[in-house]
């Protein structure tokens, strides 16, 4: 039998305008990465407000949102590590990735914060499909025994602290967490942005704020050394295959974030992977949850995010072929950018007076807080920065703070 010749077929016309609508998809997930204090959600929810006045063919207002969402999450890395960074003295307090920019690897911290992101983007698009069917089919089970799985993480999160001591501050720090989400997050107050909501406050003031408050006194952004990555490139495609995985789960059970995934993800790699570890693995969740919430999509018909929800309002037709070439091509632009951007980001932040910047920075939060949830938001921002304090001082992780989702939902499910 003679072999048959296939005949690929590109279309021209489309293939360059997918390009430009990724393009400025992607340009708009930059900005809206490098402003302090955006909350994902609250960005997803701007574009769900403004995505029916976008002129142009639904599919490739769709392809724009898509790679914005894609780009936004390999951009917001940058100001999460070059701002609030503290004094070298409580680097034991400090994120992960602050505590790489004080030892000088911010550079290498940005490279892997950008990998890690890339990696789960290619993993993410062959494992979407299996992932999505096993998680659907568990996903009834875990519905309804919701409340024990969830308790189940808080107690793991507890007993990942190195000592009894920790343990209690960890226990400490979720139960207020929990009480701040319990009275707070049924709240609607009014807001001047119609994507109003009490997340940006909440997240602002738990996770921001207290960084910001340690930096005003610390030493700033010290001068970075050399870009080379030193963790190891077999760890750290495990570290990002691995984040993918994590990703999906992040999309279907509510309460868990990137950042308690990221942590289980260290606890299940065979020796760990330290700062460099949780900063691919974080990364990389983040980045995937987007692709798994485009297949969730098309598998149950169920928007899983805000941003789908903004896809669906701007009546996107389910390309998927298009779309998946859009989040690859999107997650090129995400790497180049962050790497490029984050560089400039840490220099000209190094040569900033810190305490300025800092208190510029808080400044914005208390806005930004205003803008989304009105006088109300203000003063949850300031409520909840006192709280975010907490495991600071005690010395724990900051993942313990998720208990403002967490809790809520043991309460109700």
């Amino acid at each position: 039998m003679d072999a048959q010749s296939v005949e690929v077929v590109v279309d021209l016309e489309l293939t360059l305008l997918v390009f430009a609508w990724v393009l400025a998809g992607a340009a708009l997930g930059s900005v809206s990465g490098l402003i302090p204090g955006l909350h994902a959600n609250n960005f997803a929810l701007l574009l769900a407000g403004v995505a029916p006045s976008i002129p142009g063919p639904p599919l490739f207002v769709g392809v724009a949102m898509l790679s914005a969402s894609v780009v936004h999450t390999f951009v917001n890395a940058v100001p999460a590590m070059a701002l609030g960074v503290p004094d070298a003295e409580t680097a034991v307090t400090a994120l992960p990735g602050h505590r790489l920019v004080l030892e000088g690897r911010g550079y290498e911290a940005i490279r892997l914060s950008a990998l890690g992101s890339l990696l789960a983007v290619v993993a993410a698009v062959p494992l979407a499909v299996p992932l999505t069917w096993g998680v659907t089919a568990v996903y009834p089970t875990v519905r309804s025994n919701l409340s024990l799985v969830l308790a189940a993480v808080v107690v793991g999160l507890v007993l990942s602290e190195p000592s009894w001591r920790r343990r209690g501050g960890g226990l400490c720090s979720f139960g207020l967490a929990a009480t701040l989400g319990a009275v707070t997050l049924d709240l609607s107050p009014d807001a001047p942005l119609e994507a109003g909501g009490v997340l940006a406050p909440i997240f602002a003031g738990l996770f921001g704020a207290p960084v910001l408050i340690d930096a005003i006194r610390g030493g700033g952004v010290p001068p970075q050394n050399d870009a080379a990555v030193t963790m190891s490139k077999p760890l750290v495609g495990l570290t990002a295959a691995a984040g993918a995985v994590a990703g999906a789960v992040v999309g279907y059970v509510p309460g868990i974030s990137a950042a308690i995934a990221a942590v289980a993800v260290l606890l299940a790699i065979p020796g760990g992977s330290g700062d460099r570890g949780y900063v691919v693995a974080t990364s990389g969740v983040d980045t995937a949850n987007t692709i798994f919430a485009l297949v969730a999509l098309v598998a149950i018909g169920q928007p899983r995010t805000g941003v789908m929800v903004a896809f669906e309002n701007a009546n996107a037709p389910l390309n998927i072929p298009v779309l998946v070439g859009s989040v690859l091509l999107a997650g090129l632009f995400g790497f180049v950018l962050t790497i490029a951007v984050g560089d400039y980001y840490l220099e000209v932040v190094g040569q900033l007076r810190y305490w300025r910047l800092s208190l510029a920075i808080l400044a914005l939060l208390v806005v930004l807080s205003f803008l989304f949830a009105g006088i109300a938001g203000v003063v949850i921002f300031a409520v909840a920065a006192a709280i975010g304090m907490v495991p600071i001082r005690l010395r724990v992780r900051r993942v313990h703070l998720m208990g403002v989702l967490i809790g809520p939902l043991l309460l109700t499910v």
